[in-house]
């Protein structure tokens, strides 16, 4: 019996290329994604180092000048943190998009790899039957040839 192909491994083979495609391009949107909340926490520790400074500064009773400063650099923080964390919501909606996307073009290729296994087991029983089928003959074939003397050759 001839040897087994699957009429659909280019449909398949581009279907895994897609799926990788989508893999990485997930994967870019996850590392955007916790770079931003990297950059987030680290700017959030850069308030605290401001309000920190301010509080101590307003106890040691410093000029109105400073303490403005103090102040404008913590509303300018909380203002650039703001900006960042929506930016931080978007990032993670185009992450969610991607996972879904990923998510989808894994159950497609799942679906041609399912076809293919089919295929595949299909493909095994036939052969495995044809065996019989030549055994059995084999077999008949033998018992025939020697009851009857120099009938086989």
């Amino acid at each position: 019996m001839k040897q087994f192909r699957y009429n659909l491994q280019t449909v398949l083979n581009y279907k895994n290329q897609v799926l990788d495609d989508l893999k990485i391009q997930h994967a870019a949107a996850a590392d955007l994604v916790n770079r931003k909340q990297e950059k987030i926490q680290n700017m959030e520790g850069q308030l605290s180092e401001f309000q920190h400074g301010f509080d101590s500064t307003m106890q040691q009773g410093a000029p109105i000048e400073t303490l403005r400063l103090y102040e404008a650099c913590i509303d300018g923080a909380r203002t650039r943190i703001a900006g960042e964390k929506e930016q931080l919501l978007t990032l993670k909606k185009k992450e969610k998009e991607k996972r879904k996307e990923v998510l989808t073009a894994k159950v497609d290729t799942s679906r041609y790899e399912k076809l293919r296994e089919r295929r595949v087991e299909e493909y095994h029983k036939a052969v495995q039957k044809e065996e019989e089928v030549f055994a059995e003959e084999f077999i008949v074939r033998s018992i025939t040839c020697g009851t009857e003397k120099g009938a086989c050759v």
